[in-house]
């Protein structure tokens, strides 16, 4: 009577089982990771359902490292080692679903909890009709929150402060209207004469809308250039606003051919 081989030993035959298990749940914990983004952008889901499937995705890819993991072990004492792409795939897709999100979670925990950033926190500049009409009805009101948002924008981003320039104001405001456009977002309004400019900024993955207004004035013979960017939606906007404005900070100073130095 002849001896089964190896390979039809229950341990050869689970092993790969168990390794295509831990890649399968990968796969699922990374697209219910990055699927929600989109799903909410075509109103598929809900804010609340997105960020629910975001959540089972985290867990789905701790799942998944630790079975893939498992199936290693098992590959390796079976020595089926034909079958390690498996181990790769599932232990890279469930890291990934379970570290993208922890990310976010600890830049959360890292910033305070507001959505409205400006400059200019004693006299932040007012939004517009024109941007007013765009935000009826979202959740997130344009009423400035005061000296305790002030309070704490100033701990958690201390160089969000106004920009002062000694070159004239009409060649400020032209290089400001020219950065937004450049940066792709959506221009609402521009008034030379008052120097205030609105526009909207769509981020990439959800879609949320954060608003822009940028008001320059005299300043001596210069200008001075005050900014404030609001989310739409969302208690906190996880350093979104304030790395907007630096962005556009750099970028407004480079196209002027400046350097940005701290006031």
């Amino acid at each position: 009577m002849s001896q089964p081989s190896r390979n039809d030993l229950p341990l050869a035959l689970w092993a790969p089982r168990i390794a295509l298990l831990g890649m399968s749940i990968g796969i699922l914990a990374i697209l219910a990771v990055l699927l929600p983004g989109p799903l909410y952008r075509l109103g598929i889901v809900g804010l609340g359902g997105a960020f629910g499937m975001i959540t089972y995705g985290a867990y789905g890819g701790m799942l998944a490292v630790l079975i893939t993991v498992i199936g290693l072990i098992l590959l390796l004492a079976a020595r089926r080692r034909e079958y390690f792409i498996r181990i790769i795939v599932g232990i890279t897709l469930g890291v990934i679903a379970w570290g993208v999100p922890y990310m976010w979670l600890k830049k959360a925990e890292s910033v305070p909890a507001i959505h409205d950033i400006t400059t200019d926190t004693a006299n932040p500049p007012q939004f517009q009709a024109d941007i007013l009409a765009l935000r009826k009805g979202a959740a997130n009101s344009t009423v400035y929150g005061g000296p305790k948002i002030a309070a704490l924008q100033e701990k958690a981003y201390p160089d969000i402060q106004p920009m002062l320039f000694s070159l004239p104001l009409s060649q400020v405001y032209a290089a400001a209207l020219q950065t937004v456009e450049a940066r792709g977002w959506k221009l609402v309004s521009n008034d030379p004469a008052t120097g205030i400019i609105e526009a909207t900024a769509t981020t990439f993955w959800f879609g949320f809308k954060d608003d822009v207004v940028i008001r320059i004035v005299p300043n001596g013979t210069g200008a001075r250039l005050d900014m404030r960017s609001e989310s739409r939606i969302g208690t906190s906007d996880v350093g979104r606003n304030a790395q907007r404005i630096r962005v556009f900070r750099a970028a407004l100073y480079k196209r002027l051919g400046l350097q940005y130095h701290r006031q």
